[in-house]
């Protein structure tokens, strides 16, 4: 197996890993990267088959669980109930019962909403000069919806982000003892706002996911206050962060190629956008058992990186895989995940696409880059730090 050095803060790796990605692919399946210790998974193939392998999955093996340190309690505890963390049979549990309340037709009911809401953030751009699209557009979007969908009033989505911007960089490379301290005390000061406001819809129901989810039922149970709590951080974290990067990174792309989005082609252009520069570029997985996959023997508790950005460039599952084009038949890529951890959000954050970008490229017709767009220093995560725009 390949072994690689490279740093996941490098500034000229932040801008742009897909070289180093291509690099990986053309030494197999499976390479090995020294900065994180564990074999990657960059060839389609092998990611695809990784996250439906049950032999993996992404709970810690208890003989290899480490207590956190007390300040991290907060975070851990808020952790400890989450089902991204999770599996069967708890993970089935919590999945049922979230999915029973973040329904299909109650997602698409959202559709207007998220039309006013981008019309309304269009009519305060800035006029005649430069401003940053991802605090202006993209960032409030699907921090109000999520929000609205959980019925938190909108004049906490500010407050909202900054608690899941905190606590999501945890799992970015290069997490300070700082980074760890702000993340505790959103944890704990989301959970103290979150507890008081179920308290309040169980005395006081109302339609929004959070009644729905005190609702919830599957054989008999539901789901605790704690999990209550963690679901809702994990509905909101996951739910924005990735959409945010999506949305941001995908009016680049279309800028920096000079091809606008419709509504009659935005199924394909957004899955190519999903596809040419996803939002997350890792999830890992342990192993539970002895496995040989891949040409590499796993023990049971080592870890396996699957790099989701590299697979959704493989010349083996893509023609002309690095060049972006927005008529590509849709090709199921990874970015969603896969297997039973496959992303609960995607209808979400794929509606908030399909309808926020076209309106976009529909009111500013004249929308272009005015300064060289910069990724932000948070991988695993792949975003802009800001995306200066104008309109005139």
């Amino acid at each position: 197996m390949l072994r690689v050095v490279q740093s996941p803060i490098d500034p000229a790796f932040v801008q742009n890993p897909y070289p180093f990605y291509d690099r990986l692919r053309q030494a197999g399946d499976l390479v090995w990267w020294e900065d994180y210790a564990m074999p990657c998974a960059v060839s389609y193939a092998a990611v695809h088959a990784l996250f439906r392998d049950r032999r993996f999955g992404r709970e810690v093996p208890p003989e290899q669980a480490v207590t956190p340190p007390a300040y991290l309690k907060p975070f851990y505890d808020v952790e400890a109930h989450s089902m991204l963390e999770l599996e069967p049979p708890r993970h089935t549990r919590l999945r049922g019962l979230v999915l029973r309340a973040f329904t299909s037709r109650r997602i698409k009911a959202l559709a207007p909403e998220i039309a006013a809401l981008a019309h309304a953030r269009i009519d305060q751009f800035p006029v005649n000069q430069p401003f940053d699209l991802l605090p202006a557009y993209c960032q409030p979007i699907p921090v109000i919806v999520i929000a609205r969908l959980l019925g938190v009033p909108d004049e906490m989505a500010d407050q909202l982000l900054r608690w899941s911007n905190a606590m999501v960089a945890m799992y970015q490379a290069g997490r300070s003892h700082e980074t760890e301290v702000r993340a505790a005390k959103a944890a704990t000061e989301f959970t103290t706002f979150l507890r008081d406001y179920i308290d309040r819809r169980r005395a006081k129901p109302a339609d929004d996911l959070i009644t729905h989810l005190i609702a919830a039922e599957e054989h008999g149970k539901k789901l605790s206050t704690e999990e209550l709590i963690t679901t809702c951080i994990l509905l909101l974290n996951a739910g924005h962060e990735a959409t945010v990067h999506t949305l941001g990174n995908g009016v680049k792309t279309l800028l920096n190629h000079a091809i606008t989005i419709s509504t009659e082609t935005a199924d394909l252009t957004c899955e190519e956008i999903l596809r040419f520069d996803p939002p997350l570029h890792m999830f890992t997985r342990y192993a539970y058992e002895e496995v040989d996959a891949f040409g590499h023997t796993f023990r049971r508790g080592d870890q396996v990186a699957l790099l989701l950005a590299a697979a959704n460039r493989d010349p083996a599952q893509w023609e002309d895989p690095n060049q972006f084009n927005p008529t590509r038949a849709i090709t199921q890529n990874t970015s969603f995940g896969g297997g039973l951890h496959f992303c609960v959000g995607a209808p979400l954050a794929r509606l908030e696409m399909q309808i926020a970008l076209p309106i976009l490229f529909d009111r500013c017709p004249s929308l272009s880059i005015a300064e060289p767009p910069v990724f932000a220093d948070s991988y695993h995560f792949h975003g802009l730090e800001r995306l200066m725009v104008t309109t005139a």
